[in-house]
């Protein structure tokens, strides 16, 4: 027989830095999960990935046990990613935080492309641009 579902909890995790503090330990603890089960499954889970922010979709069951699944990382981390950048322009469409090439945004649309809703890569690319400019970085 399958488990009966609770709840299902998102949250931003840095790979492999999962610690009980908030918000993972408020988040599991009014489920009463067991935190520390999570962060040592997560942290192992997600090692080679360290420092970047990954959502975590965890599924809670009524009889406190859990699952989880790791997503790619969002759009704007692989974009502050490729071009080596801390974060967007302070005020994006007046001061540019950098440029974005055709190819890095198809390649960030390829990365992201379970996550999207399209399977079109120009499409994807087209996302991928949006979310861009919105950072106040420029595109092709």
């Amino acid at each position: 027989m399958a488990k009966k579902i609770k709840t299902l909890i998102k949250l931003n995790i840095k790979g492999g830095e999962a610690t009980p503090a908030p918000p993972v330990g408020p988040a599991l603890g009014q489920h009463g999960l067991p935190i520390m089960d999570f962060v040592k499954a997560f942290n192992d889970k997600t090692g080679e990935q360290k420092g970047t922010v990954l959502p975590v979709v965890i599924t809670v069951y009524e009889d406190r046990t859990f699952a989880f699944i790791v997503k790619k990382p969002p759009v704007a981390e692989l974009i502050k990613k490729a071009l080596g950048i801390q974060s967007g322009s302070k005020k994006p469409g007046r001061e540019s935080a950098g440029k974005l090439t055709d190819r890095q945004a198809r390649e960030i649309a390829e990365i992201k492309m379970d996550d999207l809703n399209t399977k079109n890569v120009e499409q994807a690319a087209k996302i991928v641009k949006g979310t861009a400019r919105s950072m106040g970085i420029q595109t092709e």
